[in-house]
This record gives C-alpha cells, sequence and structure tokens, in this order.
C-alpha cells in the first residue's frame, strides 16, 4: 500500500452536504489541517433540504477555527460533466472521495431515473476526470475513494458478508448502480492505473442523519402521533454503523492507496481494492426498537407514558429488502488496524439528543 500524508493536500469530496460527506470534512479540518477542501452537492430535495443547509453551516463554523484550511463549495450536479472537469482542471485535486449518490432502496423503485443520473452518470464523470488528471505527465490523483454499499449483497444467504463473496444478484436499482461503480472503477484501475478503493457501508446512522432512514423515520412518526411499519413481522436484522466509525473508517483508507504494480505483459495489475465497514454486530429490528424508544423517551422527545404498543405494526417484507445485513470487517481490521465498535445503544443516544435540540422539542 502506498501511505498518503492528507496535510496540506487538496481532497475532493462529492455529496458534500450529505451526512456522511458533511461528517467526513469535519473531521478533516480537525484532525489533518492544513488542508483545502473542495465539495460538490447539488442540494436535491430527496430529503428535508434544510439538514443539508445545517451540515454545510457546521462546516462553516468549524472553518472560522482553522484558517490555514480551506472549504470551497459548488452547488451542482455530479452529472454536470463540465462542471467536474471545471473543478478538475481549477483545483487539481490529490485525492478525490464520492460519496455524492442518491440513496435509498426503496426510492430506486418508485424514481429509478435519480439513480443512474447521480449513481452511473455521475460516477462515470468522477472516474474520466481522475484519468484525464495524469493528463500531459501530470502527477494527477493519488487515491480514488468511492461509496458503495451493503446492498450489492443482495440475496446473499452466506453471512458474515465478506468482500470475497460473488454479489450478481442485486435486488433493487440501487444496489445495481452501486456493484456498476465496483466494475466500473475496476475497468478504469486497469486501464489508467488510478488506485481507487471502493467502501461497503452498512446501515449508516447517527445524529443529522438521513430522515428516509428507519431510526430517524420512526421517530418522526410517533412524535406525530402515526403508526410505524415494521418489516418482515421484525424478522429483520442490521448491521447499524455510527455516523463517527464509518469517517474514521474513510479517513484511514483515504491515506492507504492501493499500490501501483504492473504485471508480467508489463501492463498494470489493477490498484484496486473493496472494504466493508460495518459495526459485524446484526441487531434485531424489534430490539433496535426498543432501544430507540428508550432514549427518545431519555432524550424527552417523546413523554415517558408514551403508548408504543399502540403506535407499532408488524408488516410483511417489502420489494428491495433483504432480511439481514452482517459485515465480515476483516480485511479492513487487518489493513487499518481498525474495527468500528459504537454501540447501538450509544449511537441512538447521541441522536435523539441531537433531534431534541435540531428541532427544538
Amino acid at each position: 500500500m502506498q501511505e498518503i500524508e492528507l496535510k496540506n493536500k487538496t481532497v475532493f469530496v462529492t455529496g458534500s452536504a450529505g451526512f456522511i460527506g458533511s461528517n467526513l470534512i469535519l473531521e478533516l479540518l480537525r484532525s489533518q489541517s492544513p488542508i483545502n477542501i473542495i465539495g460538490i452537492d447539488n442540494m436535491n430535495d430527496y430529503y428535508d433540504v434544510n439538514i443539508k443547509k445545517w451540515r454545510l453551516e457546521e462546516i462553516e463554523k468549524l472553518l472560522g477555527e482553522h484558517e490555514d484550511s480551506s472549504y470551497t463549495f459548488y452547488e451542482d450536479d455530479l452529472a454536470n460533466k463540465s462542471v467536474i472537469d471545471e473543478i478538475f482542471d481549477k483545483h487539481q485535486p490529490d485525492i478525490v472521495v464520492n460519496l455524492g449518490a442518491q440513496a435509498g432502496v426503496r426510492y430506486s423503485i418508485s424514481n429509478p431515473d435519480s439513480y443512474i443520473q447521480s449513481n452511473m452518470i455521475g460516477f462515470y464523470n468522477i472516474l474520466e476526470a481522475c484519468r484525464h488528471s495524469y493528463d500531459g505527465g501530470k502527477k494527477g490523483v493519488e487515491h480514488l475513494v468511492y461509496a458503495s454499499s451493503s446492498s450489492v449483497y443482495g440475496s446473499n444467504k452466506k453471512v458474515p458478508y465478506s468482500t470475497d463473496d460473488k454479489v450478481d444478484n442485486p435486488v433493487s436499482l440501487y444496489a445495481a448502480t452501486k456493484k456498476s461503480n465496483e466494475l466500473m472503477a475496476h475497468a478504469y484501475c486497469k486501464l489508467y492505473n488510478i488506485p481507487s478503493t471502493g467502501l461497503r457501508f452498512f446501515t449508516v446512522y447517527g445524529p443529522a442523519g438521513r430522515p428516509d432512514m428507519a431510526y430517524f423515520g420512526f421517530t418522526n412518526k410517533l412524535l406525530k402521533g402515526e403508526t410505524i411499519e415494521i418489516f418482515n413481522y421484525g424478522n429483520c436484522k442490521r448491521d447499524f454503523t455510527y455516523i463517527d466509525d464509518i469517517v474514521e473508517g474513510v479517513k484511514r483508507v483515504m491515506k492507504k492507496a492501493p499500490e501501483r504494480k504492473n504485471g508480467e505483459d508489463g501492463l498494470p495489475i489493477p490498484p484496486y481494492a473493496i472494504y466493508n465497514i460495518g459495526n459485524s454486530t446484526p441487531e434485531n429490528l424489534l430490539d433496535f426498537v426498543t432501544i430507540l424508544q428508550e432514549e427518545l423517551i431519555k432524550a424527552k422527545v417523546l413523554p415517558e407514558d408514551y403508548d408504543f404498543d399502540s403506535h407499532k405494526k408488524l408488516v410483511p417484507m417489502q420489494a428491495g429488502d433483504v432480511p439481514i445485513t452482517y459485515a465480515d470487517t476483516s480485511p479492513l481490521e487487518r489493513d487499518f488496524g481498525f474495527k468500528p465498535n459504537t454501540s447501538l445503544r450509544e449511537g441512538i443516544r447521541k441522536f435523539s439528543e441531537w433531534y431534541k435540540e435540531f428541532y427544538e422539542i
């Protein structure tokens, strides 16, 4: 592996107003200053734009404490090739972290177009820009890190999910686009010797997360007195991974790129790697709901006498879902000396406290 020093480098983060992107930028400013960060986000209304604006404000606040660092934000779309090319020409990023994507399994069933635009065309534009960053003998991009997803494991029966497993049976368009990203990256690594690492994230949660995720959506519904639906009659397990663990994993991966080597034919052996980042502790959905209830009461988001039983409904499995997600993270531990370890209760507690403050309950 090729060691990379992040300080004094230019890092391009796509999806920079997103949940993972914004938290990564905050961590880079805190721990890697001086650093120059370029961000892009289309600020779409897939969920409440006020949360995205809040995240950007948090970055601006922290930037005030790190005057030796810079952050340049572009409100635009990954599918806009001319903007991506302009960013690469103007800023010449050393490291690219592609976190911009249309997320969500269920939304991909009703709105497939946005997945092709963001996840396929957008990622293609990033790969092309990385390829041309070496034109004219320039040093170019040292490492491309990109978000994949645990959903690529589809209907695999073997658990825990290993990056050595065959992943040819996606059950949603979202999963298919993420698997396609890994294949596209592999081709570009082979052809153009771009060091790249894909990260399969497992159910990321925490403060200022995505409102379409169960923990956030359930909280919104319970507060309104609506009924929450627990799929597969509660017989689902999820490998919940706290945002700080995800960010720490991404940061460590950014600092170590797959090494460039040539094969016997004189052509590049693809400098390509894939890792899982998950908690390796699948939680039963009913246990998760119990913890959420307890922590929402503790944070005073909901009253102590809230009648949860009358607001819960067990329903069948739905299209695109899988019964379990469970990450084998031993390669991550081996290569980066890191294993996510935040407990679900601790993470849900931090979310509940943030929720109370953000919505001024």
